[in-house]
């Protein structure tokens, strides 16, 4: 042992290990893993975790209690209504056409403006229709001068009539006189006072008294006929004049219908006339959206079982979100849609599929967004509370 052996002493020198075997390397440490162990069972537990960290702990406590109060509460809210986004805001929409034909001189309005009930959407050339408003004029008044002319007649007629009957009663008159004057003749004759002669003379005079009152009363009854002929041709006159008064009234119809004036209120869509067009009549010149408007709503039938009339609706529009409309169940229509459709289907061809029909629901809103345009086929989603 040398001198720096001795110095260092027993506890200075390390046993030497042995060398390992590829096989002992390749072997798991079991001193490492019963450290790994203890280091595990020295980490803190769950408990201990919440007891280090209690406010987050509590805050994540108060967060679950709210949206599982929240939820439910969305849940007992969500159940008292029906939805559907098979909605679509609906109107009557329709074409404003020309009653009569003719070029367009006039159209102040354009596309999607708002009008009033009376305004003028378009003019057309209204020259032809003055003319023939005088034309049905002229001949009203060549009518009323007919009758006019037949009335006097008819008064000139009852003139001679009561000529007729005077010179009836002026013949009978002197009817009866030479009657009795050949009566008296007669009477001479017979006892020899009276000469022959005498008796044929009041006899003549008889005879042509007799005659004469018969040309008085046939006077008198041509006369009267004159006035049966003369009224049918008052009437015939009046009959012309009511046909003129009824063309004169057709003349100023058209003339009112070159001014193509709004029914009603609404909005102009679609606009197709332009001046200078010529326009038929009946042809289209715009399209009309009414005031009026409200929503069809395609609910499943099974979500009618509950749905009445005047149930509150909550409305969104699909193209302003942001709005929130309120409305009320107008009606129920007592059918599914395709039913109603152009081909409706039929279920007996051996082909059937049941499936879940589309009933229309019509849904009137309380007031419409005014600054904001709202028309036919906008898309809408209806809450209806039905319980």
């Amino acid at each position: 042992m040398d001198a720096r052996t001795r110095e260092r002493g027993p506890s200075a020198e390390k046993p030497r290990q042995p060398e390992r075997t590829p096989e002992q390397k390749s072997a798991p440490d079991k001193s490492s893993t019963v450290q790994d162990a203890r280091e595990a069972d020295k980490k803190p537990s769950l408990r201990e975790r919440l007891r280090q960290h209690w406010m987050l702990a509590a805050a994540g406590a108060v967060l679950l209690l709210a949206a599982l109060i929240g939820g439910g509460a969305y849940w007992l809210n969500i159940r008292h209504y029906e939805s559907t986004d098979d909605a679509f805001v609906a109107a009557r929409s329709f074409a404003v056409a020309s009653k009569v034909g003719g070029y367009v001189v006039d159209v102040p309005v354009t596309d999607n403006q708002h009008v009033n009930a009376g305004d003028l959407l378009a003019r057309i050339d209204e020259r032809d229709y003055r003319i023939a408003v005088e034309q049905a004029g002229a001949q009203v008044a060549i009518a009323q001068a007919n009758i006019a002319n037949v009335e006097a007649q008819l008064d000139s007629q009852q003139e001679q009539i009561k000529q007729a009957r005077a010179q009836e009663q002026q013949a009978e008159a002197q009817l009866k006189f030479a009657e009795e004057e050949a009566s008296r003749a007669q009477n001479l004759v017979e006892k020899g006072a009276g000469t022959v002669q005498r008796q044929q003379q009041t006899r003549s005079d008889l005879d042509a008294q007799q005659a004469n009152t018969s040309r008085a009363k046939t006077a008198v009854t041509a006369a009267e006929l004159g006035v049966k002929t003369l009224e049918a041709q008052r009437k015939s006159s009046q009959a012309s004049l009511e046909q003129a008064k009824a063309q004169l009234d057709q003349a100023r119809l058209n003339l009112q219908y070159t001014n193509i004036v709004a029914a009603q209120s609404g909005r102009v869509v679609k606009l197709s006339g332009a001046v200078g067009t010529y326009v038929a009549p009946a042809q289209s010149v715009m399209m009309f959206v009414p005031d009026e408007v409200w929503i069809t709503a395609n609910y499943k039938e099974t979500q009618l079982t509950d749905m009445r009339p005047g149930q509150p609706v909550e409305i969104r529009i699909d193209a302003y979100p942001e709005r929130k409309l309120t409305g009320r169940v107008a009606s129920v229509q007592p059918g599914s849609g395709t039913a109603f459709s152009l081909l409706p289907a039929e279920n007996a061809t051996g082909n059937f599929v049941k499936v879940v029909q589309r009933v229309p629901v019509k849904i009137v809103v309380d007031n419409w967004p005014g600054d904001v345009p709202v028309g036919p086929g906008m898309s809408v989603v209806p809450w209806t509370r039905v319980r």
